[in-house]
């Protein structure tokens, strides 16, 4: 954002202040997107910031995802609305190793990112200029070297899906422009924002019915929604419904990640509505999904499900009857695998009834959730039949929606 003039130098100046006043100095730049107060004392991301630049080629919304275990199911839903992953490694001494091998968060975060769709991925090796490493090439080949295996063993491919750089965020070294060789001699590689710019965009799908999680509410003389367009369009008095509670409504206003007021958008985009309810008033909640009224996605308590185990709190198993939280793309609740239907290891083709599973396995199972949640098969809709299943602070599973029961939708009579 600094680099492509999104602040303005009274901005900056103010973030530099207050974080002089709380005695943070070097914490200045991270005000650009933790705007909460307990954010800026606590030096954590907490909610998941937003902020949008432009290149000359390109308009960009950045989801600052948390990284501390504690936040991670925010991590989650704004990574469900990302098309590439950033993955932001410290090349400080001490910093990498206590976020990648010390059981940090390094390496749920490439879990999570490969189950949440994101094909791309670049690895930002940040402070290389920090004193303790000074664009030392060893210490970027060794973190390369140490990432490597598990960025592989997630799904993502080396050649292809994940390019790598080192760059100081905090200097603005490598970010827009090319690193001088004075700085670095062995780098001759691409900026970031090059890199970004020349990078291929998932095909949008432009067919099909609309379907927007709700990733967020905002209150601003009325209720402000903000989710991405997964798939289908919309303009100015589209007829929507708010599923699961299915309330009917039409869309007043449409404006961009730049706030930009727009007559109509489509696929891919991020966009802020303004909704407008004929009757009783149209409540909206993080996790909803908004579709049009002649091609609803299914609403379902229960569904059949094909459960990757990643890793299990320290010696237990999973049986019928295990509770964790489902992670469904922007939804979070509770849930239960109440019907173990088979057990497999992965290199396995036939599922073996079984009535436990463990760390390595993969469970076909029936998973059911007290409220009615808005999703989809996998095989129809893949952000809307992929989910996450979380317990004790710890991503325990990933899985994709087989089938489901969900109870026939009546036509939207106007």
């Amino acid at each position: 954002m600094l680099a492509t003039n999104q602040i303005d130098l009274h901005t900056i100046q103010k973030y530099q202040k207050d974080a002089k006043a709380k005695k943070r100095e070097s914490w200045w730049l991270a005000y650009c997107m933790d705007i909460d107060e307990g954010e800026k004392l606590s030096g954590k991301t907490v909610e998941i910031g937003r902020a949008t630049f432009t290149t000359e080629t390109k308009r960009y919304t950045i989801f600052d995802a948390p990284g501390h275990a504690n936040y991670v199911p925010n991590m989650i839903k704004g990574a469900a609305m990302a098309d590439i992953a950033g993955l932001v490694i410290s090349a400080k001494r001490g910093e990498f190793e206590s976020g990648f091998l010390k059981g940090g968060q390094t390496q749920e975060h490439l879990l999570l990112a490969k189950c949440l769709g994101i094909q791309k991925l670049v690895v930002i090796i940040n402070k290389m200029d920090e004193p303790s490493v000074r664009w030392n090439k060893e210490r970027y080949d060794q973190i390369k070297a140490d990432l490597s295996p598990f960025i592989e063993l997630y799904g993502f491919d080396l050649a292809k899906d994940v390019t790598w750089l080192p760059l100081s965020g905090l200097s603005k070294l490598n970010v827009s422009e090319k690193l001088n060789s004075k700085v670095c001699s062995w780098y001759d590689g691409l900026p970031l924002l090059t890199i970004l710019d020349r990078m291929d965009l998932p095909a949008r799908k432009m067919a099909g019915g609309l379907r927007i999680p709700v990733l967020d509410i905002m209150m601003n003389r009325g209720i402000e929604i903000f989710g991405k367009i997964q798939t289908g369009k919309i303009k100015i008095g589209t007829k929507i419904v708010v599923l699961p509670d299915k309330k009917y409504a039409d869309i007043f206003s449409i404006q961009n990640s730049n706030d930009q007021y727009l007559t109509h958008a489509e696929a891919g985009e991020n966009v802020k509505l303004r909704l407008k309810s004929a009757g009783e008033e149209c409540e909206v909640y993080k996790g909803c999904v908004l579709c049009s009224p002649d091609d609803m996605c299914p609403i379902f308590k229960q569904f059949v499900a094909e459960v990757k185990i990643a890793m299990l709190p320290e010696k237990s198993l999973i049986t019928k009857g295990y509770r964790c939280v489902l992670h469904l793309h922007t939804y979070a609740e509770e849930c239960c695998i109440s019907t173990l239907l088979g057990v497999k290891n992965p290199e396995e083709e036939e599922f073996t009834p079984k009535k436990c599973a463990k760390e390595g396995n993969v469970l076909r199972c029936i998973i059911s959730v007290e409220k009615a949640i808005a999703g989809d098969k996998f095989s129809v809709n893949e952000l809307l039949g992929r989910f996450t299943l979380r317990n004790e602070g710890k991503t325990i599973a990933t899985g994709k929606i087989e089938k489901y029961s969900a109870p026939k939708q009546k036509p939207y009579q106007p």
